[in-house]
């Protein structure tokens, strides 16, 4: 595979910058063998906590921490991030290694941590340059992804160590309830309310099917590919949001972001992986498999596509009010409100469907 398809770090932007020296000081007290000056850039994707790489001689290096302005209490918590990770890793082997956790303000003036970089392809909306995907591969591909989501869910978090992050049951009721009140609380005044999705969601809620592990941002775009085998997922990122939760809410929530190729205009233009492309799964498809594949049964997907829906229009609104109220300056914000327009259509179209 042609070294241009990897996913590459670019240029710090100003607005996100930080105290190299005193982070390469603190590094260099954590893990001996480091040298030399790190070249430090920053990778564009992602909208919430802000990716860095490290590159020292002989070692590239992740740097994870949250973005810049007010941060919402529950949110961005790098040491619970650092945390989920270090214990799933004996049991999940598709996270990244765990270098260090810091909390202390001398060096940033917020919690953050450090990893090894999985050197891989990290798919966006269109396959990187250099790279194809024939429809076999695209069907190999998409199906691996959803058996690595069985995989997740099969993980026993009392043996993982991980019960702790669980609340126990009511996670469904918990879901309709805090994303009803994040959404009013970021709204601005270009969108819609989503009363009426959120009426219907509180009105048709199901019981939870059972509690699980769950990574609670499982995209394509999350996933690190094999350069040599691009079918082959050889990591997971992003584990910010990881939890004890429902997993047919995960799938809702997922399935959020698979715009099929016949999807208008509006949901291919906010697209960010390329599971419009011949071959993929369909989203009937990705439900029947992950329900084959992990046993589970059900009868009406619709809560679950309506709760994904609304809950990622709730985090686009959560960004987009950043830049809205000036925390913020990245460009990529400036037209997420049209995102949330397309997915309360979305949501009012899968709502009608009987």
């Amino acid at each position: 595979m042609d070294s241009s398809t990897l996913d590459e770090a670019r240029e710090v932007r100003a607005e996100d910058s930080f105290d190299v020296a005193a982070v390469d000081v603190w590094l260099k007290q954590q893990t001996k063998d480091l040298t030399g000056d790190p070249l430090v850039e920053q990778f564009p994707g992602g909208a919430s906590n802000l990716t860095y790489q490290l590159s020292y001689p002989g070692r590239d290096l992740i740097l994870r921490r949250p973005p810049f302005g007010p941060l919402p209490k529950s949110g961005h918590d790098m040491r619970r991030e650092y945390t989920v990770q270090s214990k799933l890793a004996p049991v999940f082997p598709y996270v990244p290694k765990m270098v260090a956790f810091c909390d202390d303000r001398a060096v940033m003036d917020v919690d953050f941590y450090v990893m090894d970089r999985i050197r891989g392809i990290i798919l966006r909306s269109k396959l990187p340059e250099g790279m194809s995907l024939d429809a076999a591969g695209a069907r190999a591909l998409s199906t691996s992804f959803i058996e690595r989501l069985v995989d997740l869910h099969g993980v026993d978090p009392v043996a993982a160590g991980l019960a702790e992050l669980g609340r126990g049951e009511g996670y469904v009721e918990r879901q309709i309830g805090g994303w009803s009140k994040r959404y009013r609380a970021a709204r601005t005044w270009n969108v819609p309310s989503f009363e009426r999705v959120m009426k219907w969601l509180e009105a048709n809620r199901p019981p939870d099917v059972r509690s699980c592990i769950i990574h609670n941002d499982w995209r394509l775009d999350n996933v690190v590919l094999d350069p040599d085998d691009p079918q082959k997922i050889i990591g997971v990122l992003d584990w910010e949001m990881a939890t004890i939760g429902d997993p047919l809410m995960e799938l809702g929530s997922m399935m959020a972001y698979w715009i099929e190729a016949d999807d208008d205009r509006m949901a291919q233009m906010f697209r960010r992986q390329p599971t419009n492309l011949p071959g993929m799964l369909t989203r009937r498809e990705v439900v029947d498999l992950y329900c084959d594949r992990s046993g589970l049964t059900v009868d009406d997907f619709r809560f679950y596509e309506v709760y994904g829906l609304f809950r990622l229009a709730g985090i686009i609104q959560q960004i987009y009010k950043r830049y809205h109220d000036k925390q913020t300056t990245n460009p990529a914000f400036k037209h997420f409100w049209l995102a949330t327009h397309m997915l309360h259509r979305r949501a009012r179209r899968v709502m009608k469907r009987g």
